[in-house]
């Protein structure tokens, strides 16, 4: 073995370590800061997530703005923080919210007469719904699964703070053929 070889490889090694603290120095903050895996769990947002798929969460959006209803959320669920669920934000900060034959009735105000939410471009499911009333304090969201029958969301350990949301869904990564970005949608209120 000679002097160059020894000198060859030394340099290879010294300029992968490089190599390697500058990817970590990118990739770490955007992994804990901006976006995160998250990998669905169960049947509760069925039809538009189903088991296994892999999802994109943007954090930074949250601490922009709040959040807005319609908008598909992971938060830590309230009665263990150590795990995180998947739900869609129904009811807003302030709000009345009346859950009555399976449809969504909002107050904005005590004189308010309220409006139904038009949940058709997302929900198709809502047998076996109990009726429930919420009133959301002023950091506080109603959030429900889209399979209604299967989801264990705020109608069992109500509303969540807005301090246990990480970060809303993105897009969906996997399956490739189901690959999508996901926008809020806007909601007819009807009377």
């Amino acid at each position: 073995m000679n002097k160059s070889f020894f000198k060859s490889a030394l340099q290879y090694f010294l300029e992968l370590v490089h190599i390697i603290v500058i990817s970590l120095a990118i990739i770490i903050p955007i992994r804990y800061f901006l976006i995160q895996p998250f990998y669905v769990k169960g049947a509760s947002m069925e039809p538009n997530f189903y088991d296994h798929e892999y999802l994109i969460i943007d954090e930074i959006s949250y601490r922009l703005r709040k959040p807005e209803r319609g908008e598909i959320i992971v938060f830590k669920y309230p009665n263990d923080p150590s795990q995180y669920f998947i739900k869609r934000i129904l009811g807003m900060p302030g709000e009345k919210i009346e859950i009555k034959d399976g449809r969504i009735r909002v107050y904005k105000d005590k004189n308010s007469v309220g409006y139904y939410l038009n949940e058709g471009q997302y929900l198709s499911n809502i047998e076996g719904i109990t009726n429930k009333k919420f009133n959301l304090g002023e950091d506080e969201y109603l959030v429900l699964g889209d399979n209604r029958p299967s989801s264990l969301d705020s109608r069992v350990f109500g509303p969540i703070h807005e301090r246990s949301i990480i970060g809303r869904v993105w897009l969906r990564g996997w399956p490739i053929t189901k690959f999508r970005i996901f926008h809020t949608p806007e909601y007819n209120l009807i009377q």
